[in-house]
Formats: C-alpha cells, sequence, structure tokens
C-alpha cells in the first residue's frame, strides 16, 4: 500500500544514446503490492524524447503537463494534457517533448517492462 506524492519521490534520469532530457519516478509497482504491473511518471525537459523502440509488453499513457507528440506505429500523434493512448505490444513508438516546458506522461506497464 502507498499514499505519497510524486514531489517527494527521487527520479532516474534516462542515459543512453538514443534519449534526451527524460527522467522516470516509479509511482506503484510490486513492491507496493501492486503486483504484476508498474505505473511510472516520466519527464521529458525542453526537446527530450524517449529512445525510438518496441518491446513485447503494451503500455497505457497518459498525459499530465505540456505537449509532445508520440510516434506509434508510423504516424505522429500531437499529444497534450489530458491525452491518453495504449500502444500495444511490438509496435515501434517513441515520446518527444513539442516545447520548452515539461512534458509529463504516466506510464503503465506489465511488470517485466520495468525492468
Amino acid at each position: 500500500m502507498i499514499v505519497s506524492n510524486i514531489k517527494d519521490l527521487a527520479g532516474v534520469e534516462i542515459q543512453g544514446p538514443e534519449v534526451k532530457n527524460a527522467l522516470k519516478k516509479v509511482l506503484v509497482s510490486p513492491d507496493q503490492g501492486w503486483e504484476g504491473y508498474v505505473m511510472r511518471l516520466f519527464e521529458l525537459g525542453a526537446s527530450g524524447y524517449t529512445p525510438r523502440h518496441s518491446h513485447p509488453w503494451p503500455h497505457i499513457n497518459y498525459i499530465v503537463q505540456g505537449r509532445g507528440t508520440l510516434h506509434l506505429d508510423g504516424q505522429d500523434y500531437e499529444l497534450e494534457a489530458g491525452s491518453f493512448a495504449y500502444v500495444p505490444g511490438g509496435k515501434l513508438h517513441q515520446f518527444t517533448n513539442l516545447s520548452e516546458e515539461k512534458f509529463v506522461f504516466i506510464c503503465i506497464v506489465p511488470e517485466e517492462g520495468d525492468k
């Protein structure tokens, strides 16, 4: 069980040649009793992006703040606070920040997606 606030969580900077200005915070996971799933919060700074990649598991995303794009299966979708998306497993995807403010989104994956 957990009751907390994102401001109280330390983020982990995501490193790699295909990532820029990306921070991840794990909100709820099996450590808090949610067996099989993980809810994370990603913050993309100015001009930030996640890697363009695919993996076998799906994920659900909800945009909390800012503006950005989701590249999904060859198409770009503009996103803003309140937007949501389901990304099926095996589909090429990438999130990109389109502004100078943070682009913040929740991403829920099966447990194997947060290893």
